[in-house]
């Protein structure tokens, strides 16, 4: 594919001229990022899961995503009322190379793969891997942006332990680590969708006190998504916007193919539907993490996965109008 040298964005295929099943490996069949000259969200993934404590496989999760996303009608966006590849030039950056076998050396590769990204595209849309890829995103961010973030973590668990099995980097501490290198507004960030038990009622106490405000699953059934969003947007105001999205905030009925499955957890339409209440925000960048397809059947836990992703394009789409 040749560079296209005018200004209109280079759209994906379409699914009305080759076959779904058919064309390019990219997210739902976007042009590669070394075929567009200029690029607004690039689409990268991070094929890295040595931070996980129990069901493997996440390193896979990049692939299966961009599988899952040929299932994917892109062209328009009925909810948000946007074509989001034609206000915006979206391209798969293709994966970010990082060491499967030594966490300290792949978090540095991840650092500098993430920035060096940022500093030829708007933002990124990170594929996971393993929630251990948002500490380093996080730092990859605040080189950016020049200062921390606002940070909504949407995850069954809290991943504010300091360490496991005495290892400060695994998929359950990437926040406390950012906590300590001030990468994340404390009066702006917050958890969404936490449930289950937990070590200890400490672990409550330490997250307050790492500025952390907390919505539970539960209150989704007491009061509803369009709350939740308003919440989230009340907390986060104006500010530059992570988003960090755990695929195990979902019910393991529609997410089971993840390393940390949680019982009751959030359904598709409850989550799509915040993502949509959250349109008008000033969101920078965001992942999507903790795949693993080999647990996964029928695709269903990637495909969840692939329209979260394009739900996050069109919130970009809807920033950039």
């Amino acid at each position: 594919m040749k560079k296209k040298r005018n200004t209109d964005p280079i759209q994906p295929v379409s699914g009305t001229k080759v076959p779904r099943f058919a064309g390019p490996s990219t997210f739902a069949r976007l042009p590669e990022l070394r075929d567009v000259d200029n690029c607004d969200i690039a689409i990268v993934g991070i094929p890295f899961d040595a931070g996980t404590s129990y069901r493997p496989g996440a390193r896979f999760g990049p692939q299966s995503i961009r599988q899952a996303s040929r299932h994917l009608r892109t062209n328009y966006h009925p909810n948000y009322d946007v074509e989001p590849f034609k206000v915006q030039q979206v391209a798969d950056a293709g994966d970010i190379t990082c060491n499967p076998f030594n966490i300290d050396e792949a978090i540095k590769q991840i650092e500098v793969g993430a920035t060096e990204l940022l500093k030829k595209v708007g933002g990124i849309i990170s594929l996971g891997g393993d929630h251990t890829i948002a500490f380093p995103l996080l730092r990859a961010m605040n080189k950016i942006n020049n200062g921390p973030v606002a940070l909504v973590h949407f995850d069954a668990h809290l991943d504010t332990w300091d360490t496991y099995f005495g290892a400060p980097y695994t998929h359950g501490t990437p926040f406390r680590r950012a906590r300590e290198e001030n990468l994340f507004l404390d009066d702006s960030s917050m958890h969404v969708g936490i449930r289950g038990p937990l070590y200890s009622r400490e672990d409550l106490k330490n997250d307050e006190s790492f500025g952390f405000k907390i919505i539970h699953c539960d209150e989704f059934q007491t009061q509803g998504t369009d709350k939740i969003a308003e919440r989230i947007k009340k907390r986060v105001g104006n500010k530059p916007l992570y988003l960090s999205i755990d695929i195990d905030v979902l019910d393991p009925a529609f997410a089971p193919g993840t390393g940390t499955p949680e019982i009751a957890g959030m359904t598709t339409r409850e989550m799509v539907n915040v993502l949509r209440g959250l349109s008008g925000l000033n969101l920078i960048s965001a992942d999507v993490v903790e795949v693993s397809p080999a647990y996964d059947h029928a695709e269903v836990t990637s495909l969840a996965a692939a329209t979260i992703v394009y739900e996050l394009t069109n919130l970009f789409a809807k920033v950039k109008r």
